[in-house]
């Protein structure tokens, strides 16, 4: 008698779950379809990274896909909504800061982003660790590569100036 009635409310169960699952799929499969502007595109980069090599190799592992015109599609960022998300953070991260850009402003300012991006970095908020994990764990930054990339932020705050990056010019 009692295993009558669990039978009828456990099917409805089921019945419920595989109703909600339908559901997600297709609400999954119909967002795919809501455009996202500029993925997969990137402006021309306009300005070389003037840097020692190393400090390059670090700044592209760790900062230039949201911070350059140099940024990295994967697969997954033509799926919604991880495109949404990746739009939005490369938008906000070029808004910021952009290397591909950072030689268009003056000196005192380029001394000013440098310092700013230091401290982004010894705080901890530079890379996010959404960004690092799972995804990108070759960005995480080492205290080898922090020493390096203050040495290099902070060139320019103790008198000494940094040069303008060389402009970049494109191939057609």
């Amino acid at each position: 008698m009692l295993g009558d009635s669990v039978k009828p409310t456990r099917s409805r169960l089921e019945r419920i779950l595989k109703i909600a699952a339908l559901g997600c799929i297709a609400i999954g499969l119909t967002i795919q379809f809501i455009p996202v502007k500029e993925i997969g595109n990137n402006p021309p980069a306009r300005f070389a990274l003037d840097a020692p090599p190393e400090v390059a190799a670090i700044l592209r592992e760790a900062c230039f896909d949201c911070h350059s015109n140099e940024t990295r599609w994967p697969i997954y960022s033509r799926i919604a909504p991880a495109s949404w998300l990746m739009a939005r953070d490369i938008h906000r991260g070029r808004t910021h800061f952009n290397f591909s850009e950072w030689a268009d402003v003056d000196e005192d300012e380029r001394n000013d982003d440098l310092e700013n991006c230091w401290e982004q970095v010894e705080s901890g908020e530079m890379p996010p660790w959404f960004y690092v994990f799972p995804m990108h764990p070759r960005a995480k930054l080492s205290q080898g590569d922090k020493l390096l990339l203050k040495s290099y932020f902070l060139r320019g705050a103790k008198g000494a100036e940094p040069a303008k990056p060389p402009r970049v010019t494109q191939a057609k």
